[in-house]
């Protein structure tokens, strides 16, 4: 069985390989390099290889390695982000969009022995993978919509960040007045999720919510399935590695506030605190059709404990 790991570095090297030389001067990079955790969900151009400029079989292979980085779901969120940008690029414009606006990066050698990664971002998509001998990584992770409805075509009505709004509104919905005073952080929402792009996410910038312990027991279970929804857009073993972590720091330590109204089509946000991650989503621009969503492991964003540990024992081999 291939690991997430082998699965990214056969569809690096299968990327790579598949480029000219001036397409592998603008897709290759250093895992140190400086700039590496300058990243945003805005429109407009980012270092590295445009997808735009891709023939269609190079584009099939960058949308492998984009799938090799998420569970089957996972895949089709991410992917989903992609052509949805299609639809608002056609809408604004009136014509079907020639590529996708989207920026690849492989970081390091994915042929050596040293850790490596890649990236990719655009508007509304964002994903960051490490790989190291000990393990990979996959955050920070952004997904928006906009539209976050799709309107017309065969997929009209459709929204691929539909169960990360409709699980937060049941819960905050279902809160009693006493649990209210603390899960519902105010009566408006903020026009955006709160960490934005900033390299080391802020978990005191979000509202304290109310824990997971308070809840009660079916009330848990939304909240969990919430939760579940974000960190299963990664492959099951790192998934399932994140929820052992929640459990041994303690399940109570969850948090939850929501803010805004709760009636659907009003803007509303929500966020979820736990020790090692956070997890933000908004929708409130354009009148409620225009949704952000962003997970954040706060050990793990841009690989930083496993490449910490990876050059704590090669220094201690030496």
């Amino acid at each position: 069985m291939t690991t997430a790991a082998d699965d990214a570095r056969h569809c690096a090297r299968a990327l790579v390989a598949s480029l000219d030389d001036q397409q592998r001067h603008l897709v290759r990079g250093d895992l140190a390099e400086f700039d590496l955790r300058q990243w945003t969900y805005l429109p407009g151009q980012r270092p590295g290889l445009p997808m735009e400029h891709l023939t269609s079989a190079q584009r099939t292979l960058a949308i492998e390695l984009l799938r090799s980085a998420h569970s089957p779901n996972g895949g089709d969120l991410a992917v989903g982000a992609v052509e949805i940008e299609r639809v608002r690029r056609e809408l604004a414009t009136g014509s079907p969009p020639e590529g996708d606006r989207y920026w690849l990066r492989v970081l390091g050698d994915p042929d050596g022995d040293e850790p490596w990664g890649w990236r990719i971002n655009g508007h509304h998509l964002a994903v960051h993978v490490v790989v190291t001998p000990g393990g990979i990584t996959f955050t920070p992770h952004f997904v928006g919509s906009e539209p976050a409805v799709i309107p017309t075509g065969p997929r009209a009505g459709g929204r691929i960040l539909g169960p990360e709004e409709d699980l937060a509104r049941q819960l905050a919905i279902g809160l009693d007045p006493d649990q209210r005073t603390l899960g519902i952080s105010a009566e408006a929402a903020p026009d955006d999720i709160l960490t934005r792009a900033d390299p080391v996410a802020d978990p005191t910038l979000l509202p304290e919510g109310i824990g997971r312990d308070l809840l009660r027991p079916a009330q848990r279970e939304v909240l969990d399935q919430l939760v579940q929804r974000y960190l299963h857009r990664a492959p099951a073993p790192y998934a399932q590695a994140c929820w052992r972590d929640a459990e041994a720091a303690g399940l109570h330590r969850i948090r939850f506030a929501w803010a805004g109204p709760t009636t659907v089509g009003e803007g509303h946000y929500y966020c979820i605190q736990a020790p090692d991650f956070l997890i933000e989503y908004d929708n409130t621009q354009d009148s409620a059709n225009h949704a952000h969503s962003v997970w954040r492991h706060l050990r793990d964003d841009w690989g930083t404990d496993p490449l910490r540990d990876h050059y704590a024992r090669r220094h201690t081999a030496a």
